[in-house]
């Protein structure tokens, strides 16, 4: 690890005033609980211009009811999100999944799903990955994963975001130009070196949940220390019963691919929950999982896990 870069500090006390720095400071970046940047910044991986700290912005720590829809802010700790009564238990379920309880108490909301992608050739020391003719995603002309490719297969690993994305969130996203809502899958382009979809200078604000009557969801992961890892692979899973048929179902992953990725599972809607469908949904997961050399652990066992995953939350949510 290095010493952090000398960089200016600024601390605004509103979403406006953040804004406004980050429009008239080329490089800034914004900051929250750190617990993702500073490491970055540690290892070389980014030279901001400067920091914006959200931190005294007050309106992104709450939580709140707008109608029946529950507005989390981006600034919401995941310990708190974890214990807030009105957060969806699969929510809650995949905060309570992230790293360990010293983390979850500085690590926020809008960092976990604006997290960097990760790869064992790009998350090293400088000097490792100097000796290593770096990477496609920093400083390098090649991707390590897959050398003849012309994009970077780095991976992303959040808990988060999958489990909203099955929640049916939006997010409220706040820039130079105002204000736009968009579905959380939305912030997400499948490309490990520029995986947000944020506009220049915008910030995550706010995450809406609407009502869902009905659904049951739930989140689980895989990872090698329970302590402390970033999922090997991660399924997110909403399911909505009619009788003894699937009257809605909706499932994302993370941990694969170099965005979470919703699973179109439409063909399993009014049949039942059963070994036929277990097998399509296997199929599905088998197309849309693009798991590659990214973490210490082979592809082979991260396909198939991820598969006996999602079928084991499958069978809980049916019962």
């Amino acid at each position: 690890m290095n010493l952090l870069p000398d960089v200016r500090v600024h601390r605004p006390a509103t979403l406006e005033e953040a804004v406004r720095l980050k429009a008239a400071s080329e490089g800034a970046r914004f900051l929250a609980g750190g617990t993702d940047l500073l490491v970055n910044l540690r290892r070389g991986l980014g030279e901001p211009t400067a920091l914006i700290d959200l931190t005294a912005v007050a309106d992104l720590g709450a939580i709140r009811r707008e109608g029946e829809a529950l507005w989390v802010g981006a600034g919401v700790t995941l310990a708190d999100l974890a214990r807030h009564p009105d957060v969806p238990p699969a929510l809650a379920e995949a905060a309570l999944a992230v790293a360990g309880p010293t983390h979850r108490a500085a690590a926020t909301l809008g960092g976990n799903l604006c997290q960097d992608t990760r790869c064992v050739f790009y998350n090293q020391s400088q000097w490792w990955r100097e000796s290593n003719s770096f990477c496609l995603k920093k400083e390098g002309d090649k991707c390590q994963v897959v050398a003849k490719s012309d994009r970077c297969y780095a991976t992303y690993h959040g808990d988060i975001a999958p489990a909203l994305m099955v929640l049916d969130a939006e997010a409220l996203l706040v820039g130079p130009d105002g204000a736009r809502r968009v579905k959380v899958a939305e912030l997400y382009r499948e490309t490990g070196a520029s995986h947000l979809t944020l506009a220049e200078g915008e910030v995550l604000a706010v995450v809406v949940l609407p009502p869902l009557p009905g659904w049951r969801a739930a989140y689980r992961k895989v990872r090698i220390r329970d302590a402390i890892d970033f999922p090997l692979a991660g399924v997110a899973g909403a399911l909505k019963r009619n009788g003894d048929v699937i009257g809605g179902f909706r499932m994302a992953i993370t941990g694969t691919n170099s965005a979470p990725l919703a699973v179109d599972a439409a063909e399993l809607i009014g049949r039942p929950w059963d070994a036929d469908a277990a097998a399509v949904l296997a199929q599905l997961l088998r197309k849309k999982a693009s798991v590659l050399r990214t973490t210490i652990v082979g592809p082979a066992y991260r396909r198939r896990v991820i598969q006996g995953m999602a079928r084991k939350l499958v069978d809980e949510l049916w019962a």
